[in-house]
This record gives C-alpha cells, structure tokens and sequence, in this order.
C-alpha cells in the first residue's frame, strides 16, 4: 500500500466520478479504476469471458466474440440472482488485479480506487478516506440520457440497483459536490489532492 494513504473513490452512476478520477490522474495519482478492469478481465480470450458465457449462454457474446455488455446488463440489472453470478465470477478477477496493480504502485503512491459499488458491496473499510463524488438523481438522470444516451427506463433501472445516495453519503470521509458545472469541480479536487499530498 502507498505511504500516502489508499483512497476509494466512489458515486452513483452518472455522478462524474470517472471525471474526478481522471482530474486526480493528472495531478499524479495512481488510478485503479475497477469497471476498466472488469472490462479486461473479461475480454475476448480470457478465463473470465469463458466463465461468463458458461453461466449466461453463448447469447451474451456480439458476433465478433466479444461480451455484449448492455445485453448482459438487460439480463442481469434488475434480477438480485443473476446480479451475484456475474459478481462472483468478476469480482475476484478484478481484486486480483488490482492487487497487482497496487503492489507495482511506488512507496510514495497516492492510490485511488475507483470502485462504483463501494457502498453497495460495504467496502468502506478497505480504505483510509472514502471520497464520495455526489450529484441529485435528477441530475444522474439527465446525465445518462442526454449525455449517454441511455433509454431514461434503463437509466432508472441502472439507479435503482445501486445504493442510495444517503447510503453512500453516510460511508463518506470526504464529500465532493457535482450537481453543478464542471467549473465547480476543479477547486474541490484540488483541495482533496491538498489533503493526499499535504504532510
């Protein structure tokens, strides 16, 4: 673990979590971002794609071989069941690694965990400082539908699946607030990055 302390980084989707990890990349910390890495974990030619297609079906594969992620999001978003099938064959693929990456982090490393599901798999105590990235649902809404172009009734189901936003503010060391412009976002990041680096 870096000297400086082991950070997760978490918020609800559409929040702008991944635009805080990226902000804090850039002032030099060391980002483990857990969705890029369940993505690797189950790309084409990996042990965790072949698990996947054997729990779900060869239906959850595009045709060029790879994983259809909405498909399988359609299956899984919303059935608790199908939800811990997917997650016990991804969630120890990706903690191992992350562990590696941790450990080629330096000495002096500020390691950010980026982990979306922070509150939801109650993985607060893994952490020295949970920083909760926060934004009104309303907000989450209109982000996923205007900016990502999410069907607004996937969109709500994707909300709804994960904790709720007292729920992770209540597992909060730090709270930064994105309901505003991205202007807004700036100072506030800077001011955590203060806190990480300051002695």
């Amino acid at each position: 673990m870096g000297s400086r302390g082991n950070v997760g980084l978490t918020g609800g989707i559409g929040a702008g979590k991944s635009e805080v990890a990226r902000r804090l990349a850039e002032l030099g910390a060391v980002v483990i971002d857990s969705d890029r890495i369940a993505r690797e974990v189950v790309a084409p030619g990996t042990p965790g794609l072949a698990a996947v297609v054997a729990e779900f079906g060869e239906g959850v594969l595009l045709p060029d071989g790879s994983l259809d992620r909405p498909g399988l999001g359609r299956i899984v978003f919303g059935s608790p069941e199908r939800l811990a099938a997917l997650n016990a064959i991804v969630h120890p693929l990706v903690g191992a690694r992350a562990a590696e990456l941790t450990a080629a982090a330096g000495e002096d490393a500020v390691l950010v965990n980026d982990v979306p599901l922070l509150a939801e798999n109650d993985l607060a105590k893994l952490y020295d400082l949970v920083v909760v990235v926060d934004a009104a649902p309303e907000t989450q809404l209109d982000r996923l539908v205007r900016l990502r172009g999410m069907p607004e009734a996937d969109a709500i189901a994707r909300m709804g699946a994960q904790a709720s936003r007292a729920e992770r503010l209540a597992v909060a060391d730090v709270v930064i607030d994105n309901d505003g412009p991205l202007s807004a976002l700036e100072p506030q990041v800077l001011a955590l990055w203060e806190r990480l680096t300051g002695d």
